[in-house]
């Protein structure tokens, strides 16, 4: 009984040691791989950083941040689940991947809003016509563009008072006030004059 008993052990053992010996070449593999792959993705980032530098201004450095946060994770998350592949973790992957976009889907959706607003915001920014300082229209408020930030836009009144509007509700319909030159009106993409 004894006999049989260290005839188990010592077949789990030698399982065991096979198995590690069998993984060594693919773990080896994925560990080259994660080094090459983390060169690459420092280069990556190294051309996108120059890339927004010289295409956004000074003054936009949430926006080359935040597109870099964005860049760096898509492309992090995709060498993980290769290392993972490569391994011969195929099915983890498999479910990693698509869990990550079920979770995507539901945080984009949770967040249409918040993204309408941060889209709108970049339009606004970058509009000539709409400029802190501007004396506008914008639904039922009118007064003076104090500042616009990513995802609001605050107001000075005609009362002295702050208004905080949405960027998605004042890029549907904005007029600029302006005494000296004519008024512009906006309306979703169309510009008149």
């Amino acid at each position: 009984m004894l006999a049989l008993q260290f005839g188990i052990v010592e077949e789990g053992i030698d399982r065991f040691v096979g198995d590690i010996t069998a993984a060594i070449p693919r773990i080896l593999a994925g560990l080259i791989f994660l080094v090459l792959a983390g060169i690459l993705a420092k280069l990556v980032m190294t051309v996108l950083r120059g890339f927004l530098r010289r295409t956004l201004p000074e003054d936009d450095e949430v926006y080359r941040r935040f597109i870099g946060a964005v860049v760096a994770a898509f492309l992090w998350f995709g060498i993980g689940l290769s290392f993972l592949s490569i391994v011969g973790l195929d099915q983890i992957a498999a479910s990693m991947g698509t869990a990550a976009g079920f979770l995507a889907l539901g945080v984009s959706y949770s967040l249409s809003n918040m993204i309408a607003d941060a889209v709108a915001g970049v339009y606004l920014i970058r509009d000539p016509d709409f400029a802190p300082g501007d004396r506008v229209k914008a639904g039922d408020v009118t007064g003076t563009v104090r500042a616009i930030e990513l995802r609001k836009t605050r107001f000075d009144d005609e009362n002295g008072d702050t208004v905080v509007r949405s960027n998605a509700e004042i890029e549907k319909k904005w007029t600029r006030l302006d005494e000296d030159l004519e008024s512009t009106t906006t309306d979703g993409d169309e510009r008149t004059v």
